[in-house]
């Protein structure tokens, strides 16, 4: 069965006409181009036109078998012109049942291979730094077929439909009937108001989109006043997004949602210890017992806890500690601490053992000291230290590591000089980028040969102070991309004159100013 997607923007021209002068209109009925293949006719105004880019595209995509067609079709509605986090797509994927149950396999990992299919076809385009997908605008283009309203709804009686509101902040709702909607996506606008604080979605917006009882996927972008008790009447909801919408509690109802598979950013209610089939549980806040209620949580996926504090550290891990398929965690201590450069507020990591299919880490907050679990974490694909100030150089056991490829150390070490210590011969394998970000960090004397083999991508952010480049730099013949954000004056005079011949080699050198 084919599904349709439908796009409606109130208040100004609609998403297509953004690119296509001379189109106004309040809503924009399209469908993708897998359901569209035939409807070409008098009565459907193909507005993409046919430039050479778009030819080849839509050469290429008649040649994908259908699984990958509907899955591209989706991750377009899901991105429209801009990237995503790439797990967004796969637990939408998995949400719609765009993905084939294969026993004994896991979904996610179906799901994330799907998606690497098209981005090795070129059909999907990926950010490898900050693990972003997003959609060809060959694609976008192609994809779009202009509708009137009344063709649209009759095309798509008893077919489920996709339906993508752009808000502009006066809480109208759009006028839906006859249309089945199962996946719901707003993009809403803040309001501001003289007499109260900025307000969001209004109550009576929220209780009527709780009123469309077959939905698959809500996916809210944008500030919320409240989520209704309703929300609990959506029993066949597999994914709910709140994203920036300043909510600070969700409806106990939350627990009648049996299916939910959860990307929240906010306090969850007790009883969501009940969900014991869900996957991704992101940004939820460390306190309020939580941790008694992980516990049960055996088969998430994905964990994301904010707000860490002493109080409840040590519950907190151990619950983590019984996740054995947890393949990204992600931990941010309370604000107060990681801002104090002389406490660590995991004292507890020092005793604790990752779970054993970990492959992304994101830690927020002091360490002071590298755990020596560290070492042990040999799926390790993605590592992100933040605000950690180690007083040791930490890559002394991260350049160990067998399949680390993604590096980022924000403030992570206090440094102001470091050596070829930082990586010997043949440290850090695989690994493909690495982004420094320092305000301590101002030289780096050398990289011994043979350091760094597979790295293409190497980022200083605010390294504001930083005036000397490593020798041996230019041994590292992999190096593709170079970026400086910002770069120190008397640095700029040495790699432009004198020293130019570190980084001649390298294809793409870019600067703050550049916009990078």
């Amino acid at each position: 069965m084919p599904y349709f997607n439908f796009t409606q923007e109130i208040g100004k021209p609609d998403l297509v006409t953004e690119e296509i002068r001379g189109i106004e209109s309040e809503a924009s009925f399209f469908l993708s181009t897998s359901a569209a293949e035939g409807l070409r006719s008098s009565r459907v105004a193909d507005i993409t036109g046919e430039s050479s880019s778009s030819e080849t595209f839509k050469s290429n995509y008649a040649k994908l078998p259908d699984y990958l067609k509907s899955c591209l079709d989706y991750s377009a509605t899901v991105c429209g012109r801009y990237r995503v986090e790439i797990g967004k797509p796969v637990r939408l994927l998995l949400a719609e049942g765009l993905i084939e149950d294969r026993p004994g396999d896991i979904m996610e990992d179906v799901a994330e291979n799907v998606l690497k299919e098209l981005i090795d076809l070129g059909m999907l385009q990926k950010d490898e730094e900050y693990a972003l997908v997003q959609v060809p605008a060959s694609y976008v283009q192609l994809r779009i077929l202009k509708l009137e309203k009344q063709d649209f709804v009759s095309k798509t009686a008893n077919s489920p439909v996709r339906l993508r509101i752009g808000d502009d902040g006066r809480d109208i709702y759009p006028n839906v009937e006859g249309l089945l909607i199962q996946s719901l996506f707003i993009i809403s606008r803040r309001r501001d108001s003289s007499f109260d604080s900025p307000r969001g979605l209004s109550r009576a917006y929220m209780r009527n989109v709780c009123g469309m009882h077959f939905l698959l996927v809500l996916d809210l972008s944008g500030w919320i006043e409240c989520l209704p008790d309703e929300l609990g009447d959506l029993i066949h909801l597999r994914y709910l997004g709140l994203f920036n919408s300043n909510l600070d509690e969700l409806p106990g109802t939350l627990g009648n949602l049996k299916r939910l598979i959860n990307d929240c950013e906010i306090r969850v209610p007790k009883g969501i210890g009940t969900l014991v089939n869900l996957h991704t549980l992101s940004g939820i806040y460390g306190g309020d017992d939580i941790a008694i209620e992980l516990i049960a949580l055996t088969q998430l996926r994905e964990l994301g806890v904010k707000r860490v504090s002493d109080d409840h550290a040590s519950e907190l891990f151990a619950a983590i500690k019984k996740m054995e398929n947890l393949t990204s965690l992600s931990l941010e201590a309370e604000r107060n601490y990681f801002e104090d450069t002389s406490f660590s507020i995991f004292p507890e990591l020092d005793a604790f053992s990752p779970p054993p299919l970990l492959q992304e880490f994101f830690l927020l907050g002091g360490l002071i000291e590298m755990p020596v679990w560290f070492a042990s974490m040999e799926n390790l694909t993605r590592l992100t230290l933040s605000f950690s100030y180690l007083s040791e150089n930490p890559t002394s056991v991260l350049q160990l590591l067998p399949k680390l490829k993604h590096l980022q150390l924000w403030q992570a070490y206090k440094a102001r000089h470091i050596g070829k210590e930082f990586c010997n011969a043949g440290g850090f394998p695989v690994l493909e980028t690495l982004t420094i970000a320092s305000e301590f960090l101002a030289e780096w004397t050398e990289i011994e040969t043979g350091a760094f083999p597979s790295l293409r991508y190497l980022c200083f952010h605010g390294c504001g102070n930083l005036i000397f480049l490593p020798e041996g730099l230019q041994n590292i013949s992999t190096l593709q991309d170079l970026r400086f954000l910002p770069w120190h004056p008397d640095l700029k005079r040495r790699l432009m004159g004198e020293e130019n011949y570190k980084i001649k080699h390298v294809p793409h050198i870019w600067t703050f100013k550049e916009n990078c």
